[in-house]
């Protein structure tokens, strides 16, 4: 059973592979998504970010999934030496910590109702457990950021995440905190494979805010794996990514 409906500004896609998945099945995962854009989003006027950023709400009045969020994203700027913040240019906007950990909570939250074969997307970031309908690890396309129509890599994808950070869909809105908050535009596009999809998202939007030496940072990161597409359109990748693709062979 597979859908897909707009939320968070973006397409998320639930499939759970079963011969008796009923849609209503998928619902709990879709309302979650609702919520986390409620909470979180910084284009909602209710939303408690957008309280947060007008100085309506207190430090000590945040709900227990802004601290965390908040706690979270302090400690992955540490742990990418400041190439990540969500406090650009006077306000906070979480959003590129928040997509990967509202899709890993989605994904454990299934895995907590006895799913085991299923694939959460949200926006290109994606989770995969088990396999899919034709009994093999899920397929994830690498697009060509300079063509998004063609597919440069495909990656076989069972129990870890994927995600990938560019401008060529939404346009320019990764920033880099340590040149003056400038937008991001060194890389033309970077893809993190993790063992879950929180890691490979924060440090995805890490390595491209770094730019083509972002590749030290994921190298350097255990569980991590990265393709970066330089404006050039030349790849670079880590040592460990090659074990990921698939070969035409695995494609029949």
């Amino acid at each position: 059973m597979r859908q897909t409906r707009l939320i968070m500004g973006m397409p998320v896609t639930v499939e759970i592979v079963g011969s008796n998945i009923q849609a209503e099945e998928l619902e709990p995962t879709f309302a979650y998504f609702v919520a986390v854009d409620e909470r979180f989003s910084t284009y909602k006027r209710t939303s408690e970010i957008s309280q947060i950023n007008r100085g309506e709400i207190q430090s000590h009045q945040y709900s227990d999934e802004m601290k965390e969020i908040f706690c979270l994203s302090q400690q992955t700027k540490t742990e990418t030496g400041g190439f990540f913040d969500v406090g650009p240019i006077g306000r906070c906007d979480p959003s590129g910590i928040v997509k990967g950990w509202a899709i890993n909570r989605a994904a454990k939250q299934l895995r907590q109702r006895g799913y085991h074969n299923f694939y959460v997307d949200a926006g290109g970031d994606i989770s995969a457990d088990g396999h899919n309908a034709s009994g093999q690890e899920w397929r994830v396309g690498i697009r060509n950021p300079f063509n998004p129509n063609q597919i440069v890599k495909i990656i076989g994808l069972s129990g870890g995440g994927i995600a990938t950070s560019g401008n060529y869909e939404r346009g320019e809105h990764i920033y880099n905190p340590k040149n003056g908050w400038q937008k991001a535009s060194a890389v033309a596009s970077v893809t993190v494979i993790g063992p879950n999809i929180y890691e490979a998202d924060r440090f995805a939007t890490a390595a491209f805010a770094i730019g083509q030496a972002g590749i030290g940072l994921i190298e350097r990161r255990p569980g991590l794996e990265a393709y970066i597409i330089g404006k050039d359109g030349r790849a670079t990748m880590t040592t460990g990514f090659e074990k990921y693709v698939l070969t035409p062979a695995k494609n029949k």
